[in-house]
This record gives structure tokens, sequence and C-alpha cells, in this order.
């Protein structure tokens, strides 16, 4: 009998330790997450990474998600180059990729604008994060391309949508409108190529690599799009052009930026069911764990009884 119970001890540790695992495990989520400076470059691009619940909140949320690209980007990691702070608005930016602006910065997810630091992120979810380059009129205005990366083969091209915050509602949520005359940008360099009345332009790709596809406008102040294009040619480089853009992101993502202009300015397009998924199954062990032991428990009895 006592070989009995130590069996059944020994199944309920394992089975605790199981649910304690699936539930650390399923907290977490991969999310596409571009910061841009103040000069207009990038500190990353698309970059996917695995956020955790680096304050322990019980959520996954914007902060979460800038602490790990810090930590997995940023030289000397998130203590380095980002840091927040609790305001009388919530918690609240200080620095972002090293920059401490005063606190002027901005924060997108899925193309629509974030309420604060602590909106949910989930899996394929795309934040854009940014510095203000005008510190005195904050004239800078949040721009996207209608999807944010892509699987190309050297001579291949492809149709990009590029639209901006032109204005707000009556809810204070940003309107977009096309943009209208902007410069095409790889890697920084000017294409040539401008976008029409509606906002497109064809870029084509006549080398291998990954390539970041940007934009910059003469009439309005900005964010830089990006739009990464992983190429592959036979002249492909054997280093990327940036350090921060190292992943493939799948088609998943790609959708979540797909939407309309009057799609993207209805909500924050966040989600919780990456934060939520851990707990079921937490729950599951812990029912098998009460049942082993409500067995365990009456057969001891019985074994007495006789």
């Amino acid at each position: 009998m006592k070989k009995f119970v130590s069996v059944i001890l020994s199944v309920l540790l394992v089975l605790s330790l199981g649910a304690v695992c699936a539930s650390a495990a399923e907290n977490s989520a991969d999310v596409y997450v571009t910061i841009a400076n103040a000069d207009g470059s990038f500190g990353t691009a698309a970059e996917k990474i695995t956020v955790t619940d680096t304050d322990s909140d019980g959520v996954l949320t914007v902060n979460d998600a800038l602490y790990c690209a810090h930590e997995k980007c940023f030289e000397g990691g998130a203590t380095a180059g980002y840091a927040t702070k609790e305001t009388q608005y919530g918690l609240s930016l200080e620095k972002l990729w090293g920059n401490a602006n005063g606190g002027s910065y901005g924060y997108y997810v899925n193309g629509a604008s974030a309420w604060s630091l602590t909106d949910e992120v989930s899996t394929d979810d795309y934040l854009y994060a940014f510095a203000y380059s005008d510190l005195v009129a904050w004239s800078d205005r949040f721009s996207t391309f209608d999807s944010f990366t892509g699987d190309f083969d050297a001579g291949q091209s492809v149709e990009l949508t590029l639209t901006y915050v032109a204005d707000y509602d009556e809810s204070f949520m940003p309107v977009f409108k096309p943009l209208e005359g902007a410069n095409i940008l790889i890697d920084g360099e000017d294409t040539g190529i401008k976008t029409d009345a509606d906002g497109k332009a064809a870029v084509s790709f006549d080398r291998g690599g990954v390539l970041i596809v940007s934009a910059k406008s003469d009439d309005v102040n900005i964010t830089p799009p990006v739009f990464v294009a992983n190429v592959t040619g036979v002249d492909e480089p054997t280093e990327a052009p940036t350090e921060a853009v190292t992943e493939t992101v799948t088609e998943a993502a790609t959708e979540k930026l797909t939407a309309t202009p009057d799609q993207t300015s209805a909500g924050s397009g966040t989600n919780t069911n990456a934060v939520q998924t851990g707990a079921p199954n937490a729950v599951i062990y812990l029912v098998l764990a009460m049942m082993i032991l409500a067995f365990a428990i009456v057969a001891f009895k019985k074994q007495h009884e006789k």
C-alpha cells in the first residue's frame, strides 16, 4: 500500500509540474516589432520577437513587446535602451531605442493607434513604435504600407499602397488617407519611384537579400513605413543589410495589416487569445491530479478497513 501511495504522489507531482510548465510556455506570443528612430532609420524592422510577461501582470502588452525587442536587438539590452515610468496618464515611455526625448513617442498595433503601453498583444500582431522628430508641434504622422513583408525572386515586383493618418474623427481615432508623391526608398536609397494619387507604387527587386522598403514625403512629415522583402537571387549578399531583420514573417502576420484604412481606424486591433490559453490546460492538469488523489484516498481507506 505504501508503494502504491508513493506512485500516486509521484504522478501528482508530475502533473502539477506539467500544469505550471504548460501555463508558462503558453503565456507568450510571437509579435513582429518595428521601432523607428527620429531620424527615419529603423532600430528593428518587422523583427520577430517572442514576447513574455516581463512585468508579471498576467497579460502580454505593448510594454512587454518593446521590452523584449530591446532585450533581443539593442546593444546592452532593455536596461540600456528602454525605460518607462508611472505618470498621471499611466505607464509612459521614457526611452525608446536609447533615445530619451521627454516622452514624445507613438505606437500602433496592426496599423491602428494603441491607447497605451498596457494594450494587449497576441501572436502575429504587428507593433510599430516611433520617436517623434518634431518635438514642438508633434507634426509626425504615422504612415503604413498595406502589408509589411513578402517573399520574392530577384526581378519580381510588388504593388504597395501607402496611407497615413491625415486626421482624427470625433472619437479621436485616426483617419487614414492615401499619400501621393512620396518617394520610395530601398535600404535608405531613393529609387526614383513615387506613389500615385491612390498612394500606390510598383516596386521591383533587382538583387537578392533582405531589403527594407520605406518612403519619405516632401510634403508630409510621415513616420517611415516599412516593408521587408525577402528576395532570393543569384547575387544575394552574404550578410543581411541590417542585423535587425533576420526573420521571414509568416503569411498570417501579413494578413493582420491588409485591412482598408477605414477598418484599421476602427480600434487597436489587439486581442487577448494569447494570454488566455494557458489557463485551460493548467485547469485540466489540476482536475486530473485531484481525481487521482481522491482515488488514492479511497483505496487507502479500503485497505485499512480490511
